[in-house]
Formats: structure tokens, C-alpha cells, sequence
């Protein structure tokens, strides 16, 4: 860590309703950041908002992970409007 401790980025993504965060959530979370990026990337659910953290020692590293997140993040929002809101309260897949 750095002297002056971990740097870290908190985002709070609000999305139309619960359902539509949840999908992001569960898409979004099985991507695990890999150990070379030297960041920690935490996803809660809370109502119809996805809480996500991100810490690493040098903000380049930081900067980086934020980025790609928010092209995987894009890439699930636009996957859900192109194919609409969810018909299920609950994937049934598992």
C-alpha cells in the first residue's frame, strides 16, 4: 500500500428496477479482476442500485479497472434494453 493507504473508487449505478440490477449484478460479478491488475473489486446489490468498490495501490490501477468495468457495464445495459426488461422475477437457469 501506499503511505497514504489504498485508493479507492466507490460507485453507486442506480437502474430503472430491482429486477434490472439484479441481472447487472449477476452478470457482472463472475468476472473476477485478475491478480496482475493489483486491484480489489467489490459488487453489492442494495434495492434497484449496484454498489461497487474498487481499491489498488497506485490509481493507474485503479483507473484502469473502473474503465473496464464500465465497458462490461455498458455492454450488460445495452444487452437489456435490446432485449427488454425480464419476463421472471428470478433466473431459473442454476
Amino acid at each position: 500500500m501506499s503511505a497514504s493507504g489504498p485508493i479507492v473508487a466507490s460507485l453507486k449505478i442506480p437502474f430503472p428496477t430491482r429486477r434490472e440490477a439484479e441481472i447487472a449484478y449477476d452478470v457482472l460479478r463472475v468476472d473476477a479482476e485478475p491478480k496482475r491488475s493489483f486491484i480489489e473489486k467489490t459488487l453489492k446489490l442494495e434495492d434497484n442500485q449496484l454498489l461497487v468498490e474498487f481499491r489498488g495501490e497506485q490509481a493507474k490501477n485503479v483507473r484502469v479497472g473502473v474503465g473496464s468495468f464500465f465497458e462490461s457495464l455498458i455492454l450488460c445495459c445495452e444487452t437489456i434494453d435490446q432485449f427488454g426488461p425480464a419476463t421472471l422475477e428470478q433466473y431459473e437457469h442454476y
